[in-house]
C-alpha cells in the first residue's frame, strides 16, 4: 500500500510542474491510460503516465494541424 501511495505522490508532484496550458490532452490520456493499465495487469500508474504523455503529444499534433489549416493573413 505504501508503494502505491508513493507512486501516486510521485505522479502528482511530477504533474504539478505543468501549467494549465501545457496539460492539454494529458488528463484524458491519463484516464484512458490508467484504465487500460489497470485492466492489463494492475499497472494503472504506469498507464496513466504513458497516457498523459501520448495525450499531450496528440493534442500538440492537433494544434499544429489546426494552425496550418488557417489561411495566411492578407498583407496590404
Amino acid at each position: 500500500m505504501k508503494i502505491i501511495a508513493a507512486g501516486g505522490l510521485a505522479v502528482v508532484i511530477s504533474l504539478a510542474g505543468f501549467g494549465a496550458a501545457d496539460a492539454k490532452g494529458c488528463l484524458k490520456g491519463a484516464v484512458v491510460g490508467g484504465v487500460a493499465g489497470h485492466l492489463a495487469g494492475h499497472h494503472a500508474t504506469v498507464g496513466a503516465i504513458g497516457g498523459c504523455a501520448v495525450g499531450h503529444h496528440m493534442a500538440h499534433q492537433k494544434a499544429v494541424k489546426a494552425a496550418r489549416a488557417q489561411p495566411a493573413p492578407v498583407r496590404r
